[in-house]
């Protein structure tokens, strides 16, 4: 068992009606007792326990923490479901998928989320997922939306990236050398691949991609961190959508 401590978190997750244990209250202040009341409309069970309990099972607690199933800390959708659905789409419809190509950080990994869920990425497809082991962090970081977008992850990242391809996706790679993104359509089933925060793109998922984009900088500093990056691109496809 895993414990949300962040007040975004535990909210969006009692919200999205993914399966939860017991809302764990030991300080009842404003904002926990607006989580009591929420517990008690989606019928969450709400259990009393001490301070020194909830120290011991969620050190960055305050007054309240909420137990989740690892298995079930996130919406899960298998890519092949994921398929079947963009291929009953009308040619010219819009789906986006963030390929993470091992994003490690935790913290990266919500603030991606956080950008997914604002954008309306369809589906984060990715390797390790890490949603269990680092949960709570991801949650917070996400403000929360780790309970609602989608992911899948795969043992082998090219291959599913294949499979998006014969499905009729554009695969564009997320590099500082690449085309800039804004001179590049953007619209109908696109994937849009982000690697990790040392190595970047690995040479295979790289050999996937139909082009490079980049992000045009006026900085002086060699890059964005990629959960910067990712919104800025995700934002970036959600305006050239609605120019049409």
């Amino acid at each position: 068992m895993i414990y949300l401590s962040g007040f975004h978190a535990i909210e969006e997750r009692i919200k999205s009606g993914r399966p939860c244990g017991a809302l764990l209250v030991a300080k009842p202040g404003p904002r926990a007792r607006e989580l009591v009341g929420l517990a008690g409309e989606r019928r969450v069970r709400v259990d009393r326990v001490g301070t020194a309990e909830l120290d011991r099972l969620a050190p960055d607690h305050r007054g309240v923490a909420l137990e989740v199933d690892e298995v079930s800390a996130a919406p899960e959708v298998s890519l092949d479901e994921f398929l079947e659905r963009s291929a009953a789409l009308p040619d010219g419809g819009d789906l986006l998928v963030a390929v993470l190509d091992e994003i490690t950080d935790p913290h990266n990994y919500g603030a991606i989320l956080r950008s997914c869920d604002q954008f309306g990425v369809d589906l984060v497809l990715t390797r390790h997922r890490r949603i269990a082991k680092h949960a709570d962090v991801i949650a917070k970081t996400s403000a929360g939306a780790a309970a609602w977008v989608p992911q899948t992850e795969t043992a082998n990242l090219p291959r599913a990236v294949e499979q998006l391809k014969d499905a009729g996706f554009w695969i564009y790679g997320a590099d500082m050398e690449g085309e800039r993104a804004f001179g590049r359509s953007l619209r109908g089933k696109t994937a849009i691949v982000l690697g990790g925060e040392g190595g970047g793109i690995s040479r295979l998922l790289r050999e996937c991609c139909d082009a490079m984009i980049s992000i045009p900088s006026a900085g002086r500093v060699d890059s964005l961190n990629v959960s910067v990056a990712a919104g800025v691109l995700f934002y970036e496809v959600m305006r050239q959508r609605e120019q049409r």
